[in-house]
């Protein structure tokens, strides 16, 4: 059984789009999932972090007015900042793509190519 790939996304990110659009030119079905709609939890994010390998500091987007207004200048915990994600799923950074026990961030898009 091939492994589902999921694309963890923003629907008004140009980059979420750009990565599925590269999935459907290379003949990969993928499943979207907008964390913007439909809250994503704690565990989830544990999850992804895990197969990303990466810390979930490491997953905020730190140019994002949000992350400048409020979290900026502060140091949380990894249990803190999973929380900080599930509450405010526009600081995640974007798109991750998923597939199996792997997972990247697609920018630069090319980074897609390492789940294949």
């Amino acid at each position: 059984m091939k492994d589902l790939i999921q694309i963890w996304h923003n629907a008004r990110c140009s980059k979420s789009r750009n990565a599925f659009k590269w999935l459907a030119e290379n003949k990969r079905e993928a499943e979207w999932v907008d964390y913007m709609k439909n809250p994503i939890s704690e565990s989830d994010v544990k999850k992804v972090l895990e197969k990303l390998k990466m810390s979930a500091f490491d997953l905020v987007r730190k140019k994002e007015q949000l992350f400048l207004e409020k979290y900026s200048n502060q140091s949380f915990s990894e249990a803190e900042w999973i929380r900080i994600l599930t509450e405010n799923p526009q600081l995640i950074e974007r798109p991750i793509v998923l597939k199996g026990d792997k997972a990247v961030i697609a920018r630069p898009l090319e980074n897609i190519e390492q789940l294949f």
